[in-house]
């Protein structure tokens, strides 16, 4: 037999969770106070994800990055692979928040979009201010 004690992200509570496993079977798991916390716990130890969120370069707008995320979660094995594909990825002045940035990131499924907006530089857009 096997223990693994988590701590839950699924709310405020941070209940302290212990999960008891033979082999990859799950016999028990006790410690939480709701039921999201017995499948956090369940996905947690059999199938772990995460959303990733990071920061993207930015041409032509009046800031020089943009925040990013990944639509939903994808296996935690991939996290390092998404974000070294970012590393490479700079986009175009404007962007709107759900804008994809990344499609399929790291072979995934998952989109990466913006999580914020960046309007488009005065100077970059062609105007000419007085």
């Amino acid at each position: 037999m096997e223990t693994k004690n988590l701590t839950c992200i699924n709310c405020p509570m941070g209940c302290s969770i212990t999960v008891e496993l033979d082999k990859d079977k799950i016999i028990s798991v006790t410690g939480n106070t709701c039921k999201r916390g017995e499948d956090y716990a369940r996905k947690e130890v059999t199938d772990p994800t995460r959303i990733v969120t990071t920061t993207v370069r930015v041409t032509g707008g009046r800031s020089a990055v943009v925040p990013v995320k990944t639509r939903q979660d994808i296996p935690k094995e991939k996290i390092f692979d998404c974000v070294r594909e970012l590393k490479n990825v700079q986009v175009k002045a404007p962007i709107r928040i759900g804008d994809v940035i990344a499609a399929d990131i790291a072979q995934t499924g998952v989109d990466v979009v913006a999580a914020g907006s960046v309007e488009e530089c005065a100077a970059a857009a062609g105007s000419i201010e007085e």
